[in-house]
């Protein structure tokens, strides 16, 4: 398996990848192309459709705004993880709702890579895709300065759907210990200094 991080280079593979891997219901409609995670303001943006979306990610991905890594397997993307800096992340979709309540609890010097969600291929699931995926986000986050890398699991498994940023056991197996609790949902961090 190859781990590679995204880039424009990579932008086909990335839509690709989400164009041909079922997804949360296995209804077309419901493709995300993670576009709700990204380090774009996401003010006024379309998501109603999966055409919309696919033609944000394309947009995002050229431009930078989403970020994280394909795992690959002989040539083909096999898994997804959108990992970034998590103060980059504050104005999209998804991160009002999720970080920017939680804002307030850390220290404004402090850096933080985030972990967002995880997709993997159907026949590659329980192979140690986002397990290699994850590791790959620590040991670039390592060495780029960060303090802690951080996501945010539901505490128990509910189903797949509703488990894309992970399962708990994931990032207990990496040596992620919880730091916070807020309802059904874990704050798990790792630090690295």
């Amino acid at each position: 398996m190859e781990i590679r991080r995204l880039s424009p280079e990579l932008c086909d593979d990335y839509l690709r990848f989400f164009d041909e891997t079922p997804h949360d219901d296995n209804r077309d409609e419901s493709k995300c192309y993670c576009v709700c995670w990204s380090a774009a303001d996401s003010t006024g943006c379309d998501f109603s459709s999966a055409e919309k979306r696919r033609a944000l990610a394309e947009e995002y991905v050229m431009r930078g705004d989403i970020r994280g890594y394909l795992a690959y397997e002989n040539g083909r993307a096999i898994g997804w993880c959108n990992a970034g800096n998590r103060d980059d992340y504050y104005a999209c979709h998804a991160g009002r709702m999720y970080l920017e309540p939680l804002r307030a609890l850390y220290p404004p010097d402090e850096r933080v890579k985030s972990v967002y969600c995880f997709v993997v291929a159907p026949e590659w699931r329980r192979h140690g895709v986002a397990a290699a995926l994850l590791e790959r986000v620590c040991e670039d986050a390592r060495a780029e300065g960060f303090d802690a890398v951080e996501a945010y699991p539901i505490a128990q498994f509910v189903s797949e759907q509703a488990d894309y940023m992970g399962p708990a056991a994931l990032y207990e197996g990496q040596g992620f210990a919880v730091w916070r609790t807020l309802g059904d949902r874990l704050i798990v961090r790792k630090a690295l200094k």
